[in-house]
């Protein structure tokens, strides 16, 4: 009786140690690696080819200029006393647009007809002089060097005389800028000095706009740009408006981009009767844009293998929402296309519409390689 009390308390402690052991071999981590579970396939960045976007979409905003633009100016310093005119006010070519004060260029006039005066006084008192100095001289009564001392009087007064009828004719023609006449037929768009103002020569006073040759304008980046050159047929219609739009030519485009928005201006061409106004906003899209080409970003493109000239794109074969295997379709590129969204190629062969195209991590994938779900770009 005696060992069977002994023997309990051991047989209780195999059991403790015998059930950890156990569970052990129940664990995840020691199931063999011919049980243990899969990595889920990675999920693509992907695209599903369309046709191009709407046109909103595809288009940017710009405005309607323009083509001659004339910034009025006075020619002459004064005080400005009078502008009749205002911000969207059309004028007539001669119409009076602005006014200096009359009185203050009337006095310099007055300044330089007696400074004119006085100027001849002195040339009369020098040739007179002269002269006498003259006809001394030949008497032997006055020396060389008076005579000579004479003489450059007469001429210094004779080019005071000239430069005061300078500043009388000068101050005449002044009185003359005091009235700014409209040079052509248009609108004002723009005023930048009120009455009141001193003004100097040259400094803006407003900018007068021609009606009769409008521009569109646009502002693109780089990226944009891809595709547009001098020439190249745009569509424009006003902002949010559904109405056929008008066809236009790319005429110019600015060499120097903006530093702030770090684009340029690009200038299209409209044709006569339009309809549209000065300053009317407007969508501009490029006319090649509007056919039903495919197209994939420039990103989805990969080389191909076996070195040939065409590119290629990983196509999704799906076999379900979250399984699915790609292969290296090859396709043959046109054109870029340039839109107010990144750049994109357009694809003539080798890919359909509602196709799904990788376009992230192109280079990582390989042939066959399981992928999961889809992901939006």
């Amino acid at each position: 009786m005696r060992n069977a009390h002994i023997l309990a308390p051991a047989f209780t402690l195999v059991l403790a140690l015998a059930a950890p052991a156990a569970m052990a071999l129940e664990l995840p981590f020691a199931r063999t690696p011919a049980t243990a579970d899969a990595p889920a396939p990675r999920p693509v960045v992907t695209e599903i080819v369309a046709p191009n976007d709407s046109a909103l979409r595809r288009s940017v905003p710009g405005v309607i200029a323009a083509a001659t633009e004339v910034q009025m100016a006075f020619q002459t310093l004064g005080r400005m006393i009078e502008r009749p005119v205002d911000v969207g006010d059309r004028v007539a070519a001669g119409d009076v647009l602005a006014r200096l004060d009359p009185e203050d260029l009337a006095g310099n006039t007055r300044a330089a007809a007696a400074s004119l005066t006085a100027a001849e006084v002195n040339l009369t008192t020098a040739r007179n002089t002269a002269d006498r100095v003259r006809s001394l001289s030949e008497r032997n009564v006055a020396p060389a060097a008076q005579l000579e001392q004479a003489q450059q009087a007469l001429s210094a007064a004779l080019s005071a005389v000239d430069q005061a009828r300078a500043r009388l004719e000068s101050a005449r023609d002044a009185e003359g800028y005091a009235v700014m006449a409209a040079p052509i037929s248009g609108v004002v768009s723009a005023v930048r000095a009120t009455p009141g103002a001193v003004v100097a020569a040259g400094d803006p006073i407003l900018t007068l706009s021609s009606e009769d040759d409008l521009e569109a304008t646009i502002d693109l980046t780089e990226t944009q740009l891809q595709g547009i050159a001098r020439g190249t047929e745009c569509l424009i219609w006003r902002d949010r408006e559904t109405e056929e739009p008008v066809r236009g030519h790319v005429n110019r485009i600015s060499p120097v981009a903006d530093r702030q928005t770090r684009t340029r201006r690009v200038y299209i061409t409209l044709p006569s009767g339009s309809g549209f106004r000065l300053g009317s906003l407007i969508r501009v899209r490029r006319a090649a844009d509007a056919s039903d080409a495919l197209t994939v970003p420039v990103e989805a493109l990969v080389a191909r293998p076996s070195g040939d000239n065409d590119s290629a794109v990983w196509v999704v074969r799906r076999i379900g929402p979250d399984a699915a295997t790609v292969t290296l379709q090859p396709v043959v590129t046109g054109g870029q296309a340039g839109g107010q969204m990144a750049a994109r190629v357009e694809v003539t062969q080798g890919l359909a519409a509602g196709d799904e195209v990788v376009i992230r991590g192109v280079n990582s994938l390989t042939e066959g390689q399981q992928v999961g779900r889809r992901v939006n770009p």
